[in-house]
């Protein structure tokens, strides 16, 4: 019988999330929307935001207090279908 594996994360925690997409009016405020749907104590004055070397995309790091898995995950899916978006990770 396998053994359980412990979880990967303990909750809560501090958990970074970088979204990345072109650069483009309303990238970030619609970022810092959503997050903020899901991580409602999200201050965004913490946001950390980088853009590419030719300045075409722009890196969001979202550093959010994470409750629990199923927060996150919501999360990552409403950020992941959000049309402004290339990437999370």
């Amino acid at each position: 019988m396998p053994e359980a594996t412990e979880p990967v994360l303990a909750f809560p925690c501090e958990f970074p999330i970088k979204v990345m997409g072109k650069t483009q009016p309303g990238f970030a405020q619609a970022m810092v929307d959503v997050v903020q749907r899901h991580a409602p104590d999200y201050d965004a004055s913490t946001l950390e935001m980088r853009s590419s070397r030719e300045g075409n995309y722009l890196s969001l790091t979202f550093t959010v207090n994470a409750a629990s898995r199923e927060q996150l995950d919501g999360l990552y899916r409403e950020l992941c279908d959000h049309p402004m978006v290339s990437m999370v990770l």
